[in-house]
Order: C-alpha cells, then sequence, then structure tokens
C-alpha cells in the first residue's frame, strides 16, 4: 500500500489517576511525552487537560490558560507537531471546550459525533460507575462545529457505533461541514463497538465520500492485531497511554513512546511508511 500512516498519540486521556499510571499531567510531562511520541513517528497529538492541582490530576480541566500552556509546551518540544483538541462533556453546555478551542485555535479538535449509553459493568455484574449517557444531539454537534469553523479547527468525528458513523455522511450532505471528513472509529468502550477485525473490515463502507479514517482501539494485548487489521485496510493509526497501558507482548507500556513505536511497526509491516507532520497536513486536507 502506498499511502503512508498518519500516527496520533493520545497522550493522556481523562480520570485514569497519575497516582498509579505513568500518565502525564503537567504542561512539561505532556511536552516529554509528546517529544518521545513525536520521535517514534506520531504526527498528531491529541491532548486532554487535567487539573494542576494536588491530588486532583485524575480530572478534566477546562482551563484556557492551561491549555494554552500545554499546546505551547508540546509545540515548542515538537516542531510542526498537529494538535487534535478533545472536547467532550456531558451535558449542553459547552462553553469550557469552546473557550480552549477559541485560545489554542487547534488543526483539529476532537467532534463526538452521537449519543452513547456508557455502561460497564464489573466482575460482580453491579455497574462500574452509574450508567451514564454520553449525549450528542445534532444541535450540540452543530455548536462545536460552529465554535471550530470560526477558530479554522478540523472536526475529527468519534464515531462509537455504526449509527453514529453513517451520521457523519448526513452531517456532510447537510452542510453541516465542509472539507475532508475525518472520521476516528472508536472499538472498545463496553456499550460501543468492540475490538473486533472482521466487524472493523466491514465499517470503511459507511465512510462519507472522501474521508479520512483511523481507529481508537481500547483494551490490552488484544488490540494490537486490530491495529495492524487498520494498517492493512487503509486506515491511520491511533494509540498512546489514553487508550492502553499494554504492549503487544502483553507487557505494560512505560511511556507514549513505546506505544508509538508499536504502533509504527504496524504501519510497516502492512508496507506502509509514516506520515510526517507536512504528509499528515496534505492528507488530511488541512491548510
Amino acid at each position: 500500500m502506498d499511502e503512508k500512516a498518519i500516527l496520533t498519540c493520545a497522550l493522556t486521556g481523562v480520570l485514569t489517576d497519575p497516582r498509579q499510571h505513568p500518565v502525564p499531567v503537567t504542561p512539561a510531562q505532556m511536552a516529554a511525552e509528546a517529544r518521545a511520541a513525536f520521535e517514534a513517528g506520531a504526527a498528531v497529538m491529541h491532548v486532554h487537560l487535567r487539573r494542576q492541582e494536588p491530588g486532583q490530576g485524575h480530572l478534566p480541566s477546562w482551563e484556557p490558560e492551561l491549555a494554552e500552556a500545554v499546546v505551547d509546551a508540546i509545540r515548542a518540544a515538537c516542531p510542526g507537531v498537529i494538535i487534535n483538541l478533545t472536547s467532550g462533556v456531558i451535558g449542553p453546555d459547552i462553553a469550557g471546550p469552546a473557550t480552549c478551542i477559541r485560545r489554542v485555535r487547534p488543526e483539529i479538535a476532537a467532534c463526538n459525533a452521537g449519543s452513547l449509553n456508557y455502561l460497564k459493568l464489573k466482575e460482580d455484574w453491579n455497574w462500574a460507575w452509574p450508567p451514564l449517557l454520553f449525549d450528542n444531539p445534532v444541535a450540540k454537534v452543530q455548536a462545536f462545529l460552529d465554535v471550530m469553523r470560526e477558530s479554522g479547527t478540523r472536526p475529527e468525528f468519534e464515531c462509537f457505533d455504526v449509527g453514529i458513523l453513517r451520521s457523519v455522511g448526513m452531517y456532510l450532505k447537510a452542510g453541516m461541514f465542509t472539507g475532508v471528513p475525518a472520521c476516528n472509529l472508536v472499538m472498545g468502550v463496553a456499550s460501543g463497538m468492540p475490538v473486533d477485525a472482521e466487524l472493523l473490515a466491514l465499517l470503511p463502507r459507511w465512510l462519507a465520500p472522501g474521508a479520512v479514517w483511523q481507529t481508537t482501539l481500547i483494551g490490552r494485548a488484544e488490540i494490537w492485531p486490530v491495529h495492524q487489521k487498520t494498517a492493512e485496510l487503509g486506515g491511520m493509526l491511533r494509540t498512546g497511554l489514553e487508550d492502553t497501558f499494554y504492549l503487544p507482548d502483553g507487557r505494560r507500556a512505560r511511556s507514549n513512546g513505546e506505544l508509538i513505536e508499536a504502533l509504527a511497526q504496524c504501519a510497516r509491516k502492512a508496507g506502509r511508511g509514516i506520515a510526517s507532520p507536512a504528509e499528515a497536513r496534505a492528507l488530511l486536507g488541512l491548510t
């Protein structure tokens, strides 16, 4: 396959406790982890923001000053890198992420493309957390798209199931956004699509015309054969400490750099090169 693979590093995510897992929290930690991933081939950094107070590093933050500090530190450590900023919030109030998008003007921001009952059971069949609706009705999606258009930011549509993926094509036809559709197929959320290579092979047919797509695979060592399948099918690749703590051989990852090194190997095994930031911009239609 000739098309190079864009590698995205999901640096930290949210809610994982930095006292228990090697997730970065401070701007300096985020920059150091980004640099290791950048050197391993990541052209895009997917950024979540975490509270900076002692003992609060597992909680999300929407402070625009923090967003600016984190993004500036990553950009300084990784010349030319593409920033992909999170935007996910529960409820209709999008002021926090909207303010951060306007402040840092990332080239890409996540846009959750549909609603999902966010569920997980423990081994004793009790809920791991109270059943939660991750609400993303069309009016909320449009509100995010308006902020992104205003900021010169390209939406990356997060798709947790097949219906959400198909909705992106409707959004395009309805004129809700323009440009190259970017779809992120999220697999491994317990109440969403499973991490399954056979299911993955069916999904590209439901992409919006001209879409660039990638997978986000959440789990342990079982995700890696599906990363390989993504590379073989022509998808773009994402991993990082937001998505997994495990390397293909089952060892726990110590850094984002180790995970991106393994992801780059998936691309190379499929006969694909690794896209530089400039090549990634061209593939994604970013100016």
